[in-house]
C-alpha cells in the first residue's frame, strides 16, 4: 500500500436506538483493521443512548459528544470538520460492521484515486436481529464500477449507504453533506460521481442492515419529497424527466394498496405519455387490492 494504514475515521450519529447502539459501535471496535478513529455524537436522544454510549466511551476511550438536535446531515459534517481520516465511514447507529469491512475497503481504494467512494453488499435484519429470507436478500451483487449516469439513471445497483466509505478528498470537493436533504446517501453518491468520482461497489458482504419502523425510507412522502428534491439539483440532465417520472412510477406501486391518498396525488404528477408497467401495475393496486400495512 502507499500509505500502509491511513486514518480512518467512522462517524456515527446516535439518534434514540438505545437498544441497538451498543452492537454498532462494538461492531466497529472489532474491526481487524487498527488505524480508525470513532467518532460518535448523540443528537439529542430521548432513550437511554447517551447513558449506554457512556458505559462504552469509558471502557474504549472513543471521542463521544452530546448535542441538541440538529439533524443527521449537520451532525455528520460537524463530525467530518474535525475528522483526521483521509477516508469517512458514515456509519448507522442500528446497524452492524462484519470484522473485515474497513480492511477490505482500504485494500481497495489504494492507490485508485478516481474511486471517490467504496461500498458493498448488505444482509437485510429485522428490529430483532434476524436475518430477512433469502428472496428479499442483497448478500451477492457482482461488482460494479459506477459513474454519474449510472447512479442517475439507476442503471446498476445502487450502494447500500450502510457500507460507504468516502474519500474526505472527495467529500470537500463537493462541499459535504447538504443540511436541506434529509435523505443524505443517495445525494452524496449523486454528488461524488457528478465531480468526475467512481463508485466501486465491491461483491464483498460488509455490513447488516436493520429495516424495522423507524426506518427513513418507512415514511413515504418523507422519502419521496427528498429523493424528488435530491433530483431536481440535476434538472440539466437531459434525462431528468424520464428519471423523475420512473422514480414516481414506482413509488405509485408501491404506496398503490398501502397509501391510496398519496398514490393518487403521485399519479397526478405523471403525464400519460410517460406511463410505464408500474403505473399500470399500480392502477390495479389502486382500484382492485387489498389495503395492506407495511
Amino acid at each position: 500500500m502507499s500509505d500502509a494504514q491511513p486514518i480512518v475515521t467512522v462517524i456515527i450519529a446516535s439518534y434514540n436506538h438505545g437498544r441497538y447502539i451498543e452492537e454498532s459501535i462494538l461492531s466497529v471496535l472489532n474491526q481487524t483493521y487498527s488505524n480508525i478513529e470513532l467518532l460518535v455524537v448523540d443528537d439529542g436522544s430521548s432513550d437511554d443512548s447517551v447513558e449506554r454510549i457512556n458505559a462504552l466511551q469509558a471502557q474504549h476511550g472513543f471521542d463521544f459528544r452530546v448535542q441538541q438536535n440538529q439533524g443527521l446531515t449537520n451532525t455528520l459534517n460537524g463530525a467530518i470538520a474535525r475528522a483526521k481520516g483521509s477516508l469517512i465511514v458514515p456509519f448507522g447507529s442500528d446497524d452492524i460492521m462484519l470484522p473485515e469491512r474497513i480492511a477490505t475497503q482500504v485494500a481497495h481504494m489504494d492507490g485508485k484515486p478516481e474511486v471517490g467512494i467504496c461500498a458493498g453488499n448488505i444482509e437485510l435484519m429485522d428490529a430483532d436481529g434476524i436475518a430477512y429470507p433469502e428472496s428479499r436478500q442483497r448478500r451477492d451483487v457482482p461488482f460494479r464500477r459506477l459513474d454519474f449516469d449510472d447512479m442517475f439513471l439507476e442503471r446498476k445497483p445502487y450502494p447500500p449507504a450502510p457500507t460507504l466509505m468516502i474519500r474526505r478528498e472527495a467529500l470537500d470537493k463537493v462541499g459535504g453533506f447538504d443540511p436541506n436533504i434529509r435523505l443524505e446517501d443517495l445525494l452524496i453518491e449523486l454528488k461524488v460521481t457528478h465531480a468526475g468520482y467512481f463508485i466501486d461497489g465491491l461483491n464483498v458482504l460488509m455490513a447488516r442492515y436493520r429495516k424495522h419502523a423507524t426506518n427513513s425510507y418507512k415514511n413515504h412522502r418523507f422519502m419521496i419529497d427528498n429523493i424528488l428534491r435530491t433530483y431536481a439539483l440535476f434538472s440539466d440532465h437531459p434525462l431528468y424527466d424520464h428519471v423523475r417520472y420512473k422514480f414516481l412510477s414506482s413509488m405509485f406501486l408501491k404506496t398503490a394498496n398501502r397509501d391510496r391518498k398519496l398514490a393518487r396525488e403521485l399519479l397526478a404528477q405523471i403525464p400519460f405519455k410517460a406511463w410505464n408497467k408500474k403505473t399500470w401495475r399500480g392502477l390495479g393496486r389502486l382500484y382492485f387490492s387489498p389495503l395492506e400495512k407495511d
